[in-house]
């Protein structure tokens, strides 16, 4: 198996882990401020990373255009945050993730779009699942 693929289920156990750890955690607390703590442990975690291997000193060699997606990417993830744990403490967890999950159909829309990626049939056919899988549980 690639690495990459125990990598990209690994971040799906921890995503889902996020969910759930979430909805306790925000019981009693603003979603801004559970938004807030939560980022503050991200950032302690990566720089940690960062640095435990070693890789402070390629931050000289980021070039501007790469600052400026992340840049905008870390805007888009704040976004997303604030909005999916407002969303998260509204709503019951069972309805707010699979909407939530909705990002992966909207994210192969934009590498469709956006990085001309190839659509293929089989990715098209599991996008529409993934689409109507989530209005059955939402619905």
């Amino acid at each position: 198996m690639a690495v990459w693929i125990l990598f990209a289920f690994l971040s799906a156990v921890f995503a889902a882990l996020t969910s759930i750890l979430a909805k306790i955690g925000i019981d009693g607390v603003n979603s801004t401020l559970a938004t807030a703590v939560r980022t503050a442990v991200v950032l302690v975690m990566a720089w940690g990373m960062v640095f435990l291997t070693g890789k402070a000193g390629d931050i000289s060699h980021i070039a501007g255009r790469s600052w400026l997606f992340l840049i905008l990417s870390g805007l888009a993830t704040g976004a997303s945050w604030l909005c999916y744990y407002y969303a998260l403490q509204q709503g019951p967890a069972s309805k707010v993730i699979p909407i939530d999950k909705l990002s992966v159909v909207i994210s192969l829309a934009l590498a469709f779009l956006v990085l001309h990626e190839k659509a293929d049939v089989k990715t098209v056919i599991g996008g529409l699942l993934i689409t109507a899988g989530t209005l059955v549980m939402v619905l």
